[in-house]
């Protein structure tokens, strides 16, 4: 009996040692020496990557064993796409048929309840879903994600953008994807470092039966560089729905992403027939590797008799993920008697070139793919434009041999929508349907640049707004110069110009025009067309009278150098007279003094009063009377010159520049709410408790003449309109200080804009721009100056005027010097 009782509780003993060995994963294989273990596989049967997955790793269990002599035995279950079904399929795949790692599923929605059971019974999960969230690893212990991150491929998106240079593009992608975030995040980035932006994100629901509000407005929206990051069946019916509607026709542009990218060989001819010209961005797959080659053969095969019903048999990027996971989980069980933890640390370091590429792990996260196929849909199927490598660009062949460029000139030529094959702009004009939108501030200090008035009817209710002043002439102007209409509206901005170009970055606007001064710091919001009127920050004084220089107003009349003119002449004239006269007349003789004084006396005396004494020779007759001439005519204008600075005021600026403000710690006046009080501030280092900002303009005049400032600082197209108004008591001074000057505001990246400057460029050479604004200016009359006292405050006059007056006698002088001389010369 105590044998008997002995021999029962070895059994017992023996049976629970067995299990706990079941349950740590160590398997008793002396029955089967070539027997591993048992690998379980969820994947979606109804859809084209899960019946891929399932043949593919059905090859690869195969493979091993023919390789190794060593059996793996895969069960696999079909979560129909349900995540509650797929965590049934992996308690049965755990309590039922107690397998010691799982693959799959394919979606995160899936694999993240899948997780969390592998997880709590220590059972590696190698998680085929695109993408896996950072924190899921760390939060399920036994988690790695065995398909590798396809972010890269939105840097190879980015590439194209740029390259063929778009600056926009419409992201669409489905509602309900969680790898979406972190696609259009990586994506958004990546076009910013090149200058473009996501300019519509367009979320489309999972029933196709509620999309047309999101298609109608894809088809009124000005881009049409369209970016799909979606599904099979979605972007399928996307595409037969965007073709219905016309949008699959010349200038439009269509990017898939994988999924779908990979799929398309899978589809049929008449699907393909509705996606005609666009372009993709694949896995790239070394085909011409044996092994593909190999694989390539079976998978065909075994597809086709287990699918009949698909058309196409060729493996995607997901059979081989498929086959490189069941191989990886293969290896990694190929020794006896291991528990699950050692399983997965096995897997982790896996380090060898799979089918799809290479296979090594990183924080639990297969390594991430470089490379990618650009492929372009023609005819039944798709040709290969290239590829796209990181940090090395487009190349049209892979390998030691490639060539790679940075351009798309490194891709074979693609056939767009439509069969064009020149390269889309990406963009269309604003239709009448969908003009733009145009933010018109209402807060411009000056109205001449920018004015909206309120219309009333006869009851007093408002009715509408009218828009006028330069910026509003400028603008139509250029829209005349156009090679298409652009219908527009306006729309009143009661707001800063900051806040009217910050709500073009967040589309309130399509566009804005006013005095919109061009700003480094405005360009994180928008992008603005060249300025239409001068550039520059100017400073603007009162001015005073020359009070300090009247004692010397007798020279002013004339230059210096007319003075000088006007003396050596006079001797010069002088002279020749006493030469021809001295032997005529005795006063002309006598000690040489007396003859200096003499001569001095006769050049001079001339300007002032006719010489009575009678000349005696012809020659001296007609050099004086040249002379005499010329004497009334410089005296006339000496007293005419001379009567007009007596009588009018010469002004001056009372601060000649910035550093006598400085010195003198005066205020100094700007426009409020506008960059220049920071610029005075930080730039010209005046301190802040001197800087007065006024609301209005109609502040400006009254606080310099009350010398509530002393110097008021407006940008330069301003400052012509203050003098245009204020011309009489207010000067221009100083140095002109470079800063932007006024200009369109269109969205960063725009499509409209380059069509919008160049129409600008030519309104200004053909001088549009330039008679617009002298038509401003001159409407503005400065009412308190006489037109004809600005012309006597003209500079003393200069030799320039009279200098045939000079000529002429001093030409007459030294023809009858020469002739005297000649004279006695023959007398002797």
């Amino acid at each position: 009996m105590d044998n008997f009782s002995a021999f029962l509780s070895f059994m017992a003993f023996v049976l629970l040692l067995k299990q706990i060995l079941i349950v740590e994963g160590i398997s008793d294989t002396t029955k089967d020496d070539g027997f591993m273990g048992i690998l379980g596989a969820i994947v979606d049967n109804s859809s084209r990557i899960g019946k891929e997955e399932s043949v593919a790793m059905q090859i690869a269990a195969e493979d091993f064993f023919n390789k190794n002599n060593q059996r793996l035995d895969l069960k696999i279950r079909n979560s129909q796409g349900d995540p509650l079904q797929a965590a049934l399929a992996a308690r049965s795949l755990i309590d039922t048929d107690q397998v010691q790692a799982i693959l799959g599923p394919q979606t995160w929605e899936e694999v993240s309840l899948v997780a969390e059971i592998g997880s709590k019974r220590h059972i590696p999960i190698m998680s085929l879903a695109d993408a896996t969230p950072e924190w899921a690893t760390e939060l399920c212990t036994f988690l790695v994600q065995a398909s590798p991150n396809k972010l890269k491929q939105m840097e190879a998106i980015t590439a194209m953008v740029q390259r063929w240079e778009w600056h926009q593009v419409t992201i669409i992608y489905e509602e309900k994807d969680f790898s979406a975030t972190a696609v259009l995040s990586h994506l958004s980035n990546a076009l910013k470092e090149v200058g473009a932006e996501i300019s519509h994100y367009v979320a489309l629901p999972s029933l196709a039966s509620s999309w047309s509000e999101h298609l109608e407005g894809l088809k009124i929206s000005q881009n049409r560089v369209f970016v799909v990051h979606l599904s099979l069946p979605l972007a399928i019916e996307l595409f037969e729905k965007a073709k219905r509607m016309k949008m699959m026709e010349k200038d439009c542009v269509w990017i898939i992403t994988d999924p779908f990218a990979s799929l398309v060989l899978s589809l049929n001819a008449s699907t393909i027939s509705s996606m005609q010209g666009i372009v993709g961005v694949k896995s790239y797959i070394p085909k011409n590797e044996p092994h593909f080659r190999e694989f390539h053969d079976k998978f065909c095969q075994r597809f086709s008799l287990e699918y009949p019903e698909e058309e196409n048999h060729e493996p995607s990027i997901f059979a081989a993920q498929a086959y490189d996971a069941a191989w990886t989980v293969a290896l990694a069980m190929r020794e006896k008697k291991q528990g699950r933890q050692q399983i997965l640390s096995k897997i982790l370091q896996s380090d060898f070139h799979g089918l799809s590429g290479k296979v090594q792990f990183t924080d639990r996260t297969i390594s991430p793919a470089h490379t990618f196929q650009i492929i372009n849909v023609m005819g039944e199927r798709y040709i290969e434009l290239g590829f796209w490598s990181d940090g090395l660009s487009f190349s049209q062949t892979i390998g030691e041999s490639a060539t790679f460029s940075s351009s798309t000139n490194g891709l074979r030529q693609v056939s767009w929508p439509g069969g064009t094959q020149g390269t889309p702009k990406g963009w269309s004009p604003p239709t009448s349907a969908n003009p733009l939108k145009i933010g018109v501030p209402t807060r411009a200090s000056f109205k001449q640049y920018v004015e909206v008035e309120m219309e009333k009817d006869h009851l007093g209710n408002n009715i509408s707004f009218s828009y006028k002043g330069l910026a509003i002439d400028v603008f139509k102007a250029t829209l005349d110069e156009l090679p298409f209409d652009l219908p527009y509206n306006f729309f009143p901005f009661d707001g800063t110009i900051d806040a009217l170009v910050e709500q073009i970055h967040l589309k309130k606007f399509d566009a804005a025009i006013g005095s919109i001064a061009i700003r480094a710091n405005r360009y994180q919001h928008a992008e603005f067309t060249p300025p239409y009127t001068e550039s520059g920050l100017v400073m603007i004084v009162p001015v005073r009278s020359r009070t300090q220089e009247k004692a010397w107003l007798i020279i002013k009349p004339f230059t210096n150098a007319l003075w000088v003119l006007i003396g050596a002449t006079s001797i010069y004239n002088g002279f020749v007279i006493w030469l021809i006269e001295r032997n005529h007349c005795p006063e002309l003789k006598g000690s040489i003094s007396n003859q200096v004084g003499t001569l001095i006396w006769l050049a001079f005396s001339t300007l002032f009063s006719l010489n009575r004494n009678k000349l005696k020779s012809n020659l001296s007759r007609i050099t004086m009377v040249v002379w005499l001439f010329m004497s009334l005519v410089i005296t006339q204008t000496y007293t005419a010159k001379l009567a007009s600075l007596l009588t009018l005021p010469q002004l001056e600026p009372t601060v000649v520049d910035v550093f006598a403000l400085q010195n003198s710690n005066a205020m100094v006046g700007c426009a409020g709410a506008s960059y220049i009080s920071k610029y005075l501030e930080e730039v010209l280092h005046f301190h802040h408790n001197n800087i007065k900002n006024f609301s209005g303009a109609d502040e400006y005049a009254p606080a310099l003449r009350s010398q509530e400032v002393s110097a008021l600082f407006l940008n330069l197209p301003l400052a012509k309109v203050f003098l245009a108004e204020n011309c009489k008591s207010f000067t221009m001074t100083g140095p002109t200080y470079n800063v932007g000057g006024f200009g369109f505001a269109f969205p960063r990246g725009s499509q409209l804009l380059p069509s919008v400057t160049q129409a600008m460029l030519k309104v200004s050479e053909k001088g549009t721009l330039q008679d617009l604004e002298q038509k401003m200016l001159a409407s503005q009359k400065c009412m308190d100056m006489d037109p004809e006292e600005d012309e006597c405050l003209s500079l003393s006059v200069s030799p320039s005027y009279f200098w045939v007056l000079f000529l002429f006698t001093g030409g007459t002088s030294s023809m009858a010097l020469a002739i005297y001389i000649f004279r006695a010369y023959n007398s002797k």
